[in-house]
């Protein structure tokens, strides 16, 4: 009996000292993964790249601005389409060179 409390106490023993090693593996990796972001960041900033949100903000803009176009050129259309109210002069045809004799 003696040797089973034993067994149970080292396993018990050995369980808590993994349940340490997971959390302080876990601290480890989102320290890493932290620093391994701020790199990034850095680069990127050296880069002169865009993060995503502002990548979003332009995207929205420009559709934004291709709604707005195909608005106007489906009004632009529709003004041109009708019949305007005074007429416009007529097109002055170019003169036919004339023939040599």
């Amino acid at each position: 009996m003696r040797n089973k409390d034993g067994n149970l106490k080292f396993l018990d023993d050995l369980a808590r000292m993994m349940t340490g090693a997971m959390g302080s593996f876990h601290e480890v990796r989102q320290q890493i993964k932290g620093m391994v972001r701020e790199g990034v960041e850095q680069v990127m900033g050296e880069l002169d790249m865009v993060t995503r949100s502002e990548f979003e903000r332009v995207e929205a803009l420009a559709e934004k601005a291709r709604e707005r176009q195909i608005e106007l050129e489906k009004r632009l259309s529709a003004l041109e389409g009708k019949k305007p109210s005074v007429k416009k002069p007529a097109a002055k045809k170019a003169a036919k060179p004339k023939k040599k004799k």
